[in-house]
Order: structure tokens, then C-alpha cells, then sequence
């Protein structure tokens, strides 16, 4: 699926994703990085917001599940369960989150019980970048319900 799709469907189905004015800068089935700019998502100190930083992070990793199981074929609902936000520097512009599975092994185990049960958990994480540093860190649980094809 080509970036600008992507970011379509963010907008349109997550629509705090177009205030934030997310860009999806890259997306393949190893990691989705995306960036918004300080601008929307400023706070009264002049930095990015710390719910902005963490629905960014959420975003990344959640349509990184979203677009492996697509590849997979499966018409999924991913929803997040819990996640777990490390903020360690201020965030003074352009802001990215990219994405990853922190346990790529853990993906067959999650497909043949989603299969099996029509729902499935698995977590994923993403570095949130400002400038070419690690700022910050986010891990989230996401469960994914199979839909009926």
C-alpha cells in the first residue's frame, strides 16, 4: 500500500491524525514511520505536546500491525489495549515515530491464534525521534479481532 493511502485512511478513520497533520513517511512490513510537525501539536511551553508524542508513537505501531495483517490477507478490527509512554527529551520541531515489533518471532504465534480464536494480542513499540535522537519511547499491547471476509 503506497504512503499516501496510508495517510488517507489515518485521516479519515482517525481524524486527530489530520489536526496533527500526521505524515506517513514510509511504511514496509519491518516498520511505518510518521511525523507531524510542532505547529498542531504545540504546548504552553513552546514543545510538542506529550499527548501528541504518544499518539504518534500509538499511530506508528498500530498501523504497523494494521498493514501486516493486511499483507496477511486479514480483514482485522486493531484496537490498543494498553501501552506504556517514556518521554526523555522536550520536542522543540518536526517530530517522527518509527515503528517496529520488539519480538518479530512472536508474529506466526499471534496469526495462528487469531485464526484459531478471531482475536489476538501482540505488542509493538516505536522510537520517537526529534532531530537524529531517540527522545522517546513507547510499547503498546494491540488486540487484533478477525472480521468476517
Amino acid at each position: 500500500m503506497e504512503n499516501s493511502t496510508i495517510e488517507q485512511y489515518l485521516h479519515r478513520a482517525i481524524p486527530l491524525s489530520a489536526a496533527m497533520q500526521v505524515r506517513v513517511d514510509a511504511a514496509g512490513s519491518d516498520s511505518v514511520i510518521l511525523s507531524a510537525p510542532l505547529g498542531p501539536n504545540v504546548n504552553h511551553k513552546s514543545t510538542a505536546f506529550g499527548g501528541s508524542i504518544s499518539t504518534l508513537g500509538i499511530l506508528a505501531a498500530w498501523s504497523l500491525v494494521h498493514l501486516r495483517l493486511l499483507d496477511e490477507g486479514m480483514v482485522c478490527e486493531v484496537v490498543i489495549q494498553s501501552n506504556q509512554m517514556d518521554y526523555d527529551r522536550p520536542i522543540t520541531g518536526l517530530f517522527t515515530a518509527a515503528s517496529s515489533l520488539p519480538d518479530p518471532a512472536a508474529w506466526p504465534s499471534f496469526i495462528k491464534t487469531l485464526t484459531r480464536r478471531r482475536l489476538a494480542r501482540i505488542e509493538a513499540c516505536s522510537e520517537l525521534i526529534f532531530g537524529e535522537t531517540v527522545v522517546g519511547r513507547l510499547r503498546g499491547r494491540f488486540v487484533a479481532f478477525l472480521q468476517e471476509a
